[in-house]
């Protein structure tokens, strides 16, 4: 390295702020702003909505759907929030393992695991503010624009509404919270960091050693066992009563909060069936071993995927299912009016849930780019033992492919059963006109188009996941990437 180049870094590390330049926080800064933005947009259109209500001389006194139309927004910005959560935590457990050779030397000169822990800490709030920040202001603006363009279309004149209000700040305050939290819970792995370390490169978890976890795994285990208890429980208690649908929500989170912590333990299956698809050459053996030799890095990469494709398959399942569940207390008939109805409700949904869904991708991208990043010296072996570009390539774009296609398909099994048993549970107990029969059950009504759409979505998210990791890959020689 050139005496020009070791001042630069040595410069560049000087700065308070240089940390930000590393890769993965500038994807966490967007995945900030995402959430904060759709935050603000969401609370500026139901603000709006509740405006165009009031001014209407027959329902401007309801407060049913001012109430409405704050659950949903809650729930939405929830949702979006959640994931960003589970991503950012993800993000900054990747970039964790690729300091763990920095934080042992830091550790070898005297440096405590939780005065480390707490800096990562800090650097999540300062991500989260500046992301919030950002959010603030495109969703502001893009919530102006909004407002303008549909008092022009809808010709509503003034109405009793300001865009620029108080209640703003709340989703942005949640988002900086949330990842500082976010990087608090991913950096735990700071604590297990010992100076012998310091010998090392970054240092992901083996196989070996996420199954040996028996706590953590136990468990994860239990949640997801409990959580689907509670979703058979909810459809059962749904065909006497709608409170079912209370249990079945309950059931979901734990379920999926069990499979989100458990991840490591349960994707590799899925991977390694995967894998089989791709045939015996010496590319595709090595993405699957790969996918497979550190089951952590891969299981982030894929459940960030998994919580998009299950949340746009359970809204899309879910009213499938109520059409299929009214026609059948119904004798059969289904009123068009109400079909039409249910259908724009359905795209709408789907159209605000795939803001989640692209924060999910937005953390593949930067984990797989990360990951890459990590394993220069590992490629550059590859590439001096005779390995070509091309062959690189391939192989990383073989493990986006692993990772999507693994994430696409326990996504759509999960989707089909929380949006089965949301419904089911809701309305199994309900009469419907005409023949007013009760109770019913159903089987799950899975929509054709929306799942092509979803598996379409997810061939695209692999090719873009995989266009700036592929460039890295090939990108330093492999003279220099053994020399790290």
């Amino acid at each position: 390295m050139t005496a020009p180049k070791v001042g630069q870094r040595r410069a560049a590390a000087s700065a308070p702020l240089a940390w930000l330049s590393e890769r993965g926080m500038g994807a966490s800064v967007l995945v900030a702003a995402i959430s904060s933005a759709f935050g603000v947009v969401l609370i500026s259109a139901t603000g709006y909505i509740a405006a165009m209500l009031r001014a209407d001389p027959y329902i401007g006194d309801s407060g049913t759907l001012d109430f409405v139309l704050a659950v949903l927004t809650v729930l939405l910005v929830g949702v979006a929030v959640y994931v960003a959560a589970i991503v950012t935590a993800n993000t900054f457990s990747t970039v964790i393992a690729g300091r763990t050779r920095r934080i042992a030397l830091l550790r070898l000169i005297g440096a405590s695991a939780r005065a480390q822990r707490s800096e990562v800490a800090r650097q999540g709030l300062v991500v989260g503010a500046i992301g919030a920040f950002l959010g603030l202001i495109a969703g502001t603006a893009v919530a102006a624009a909004g407002v303008w363009a549909a008092g022009r279309m809808l010709g509503l004149g003034e109405l009793d509404f300001t865009v620029v209000q108080p209640a703003l700040l709340i989703p942005a305050a949640i988002v900086s919270l949330t990842t500082w939290t976010a990087a608090w819970a991913g950096s735990r792995r700071v604590l297990t960091v010992t100076p012998l370390q310091a010998l090392s490169g970054a240092a992901e978890a083996s196989h070996d050693q996420v199954s040996a976890r028996t706590g953590r795994n136990v468990a994860a285990f239990g949640l997801f066992v409990a959580g689907g208890a509670l979703l058979a429980g909810g459809i059962a208690v749904g065909l006497i009563s709608p409170l079912g649908v209370v249990v079945a929500f309950g059931g979901g989170i734990l379920s999926f909060t069990g499979l989100a912590r458990g991840a490591a333990l349960f994707m590799p299956p899925v991977l390694r069936l995967v894998g089989r698809l791709f045939g015996r050459s010496a590319t595709a053996r090595l993405a699957a071993e790969n996918a497979l030799r550190h089951p952590e890095r891969s299981s982030r990469m894929a459940i960030g995927v998994v919580m998009g494709v299950t949340l746009v398959t359970m809204f899309a399942v879910a009213i499938e299912s109520v059409k299929a569940v009214i026609a059948a207390s119904g004798g059969g008939v289904m009123p068009s009016e109400l079909e039409t109805l249910l259908d724009s409700f359905a795209a709408i949904m789907m159209a605000l849930v795939a803001v989640s869904a692209v924060i999910a991708g937005v953390g593949l991208v930067n984990l797989l780019t990360i990951g890459v990043v990590q394993r220069r010296r590992e490629l550059g072996l590859l590439r001096a033992l005779g390995v070509s570009n091309t062959q690189v390539r391939l192989m990383v774009l073989l493990e986006a492919a692993h990772a999507t296609i693994a994430a696409l398909a326990a996504g759509l099994v999960l989707g089909i059963a929380y949006g089965w048993a949301g419904a089911q549970s809701l309305l199994g107990s309900v009469a419907m006109p005409p023949s007013w029969q009760a109770p019913t059950l159903v089987w799950p009504a899975v929509p054709l188009w929306p799942v092509v759409v979803i598996v379409a979505a997810t061939a695209v998210l692999t090719l873009v996941a995989a266009v700036v990791p592929t460039r890295l890959a090939t990108r330093v020689a492999p003279v220099e990437a053994l020399a790290e």
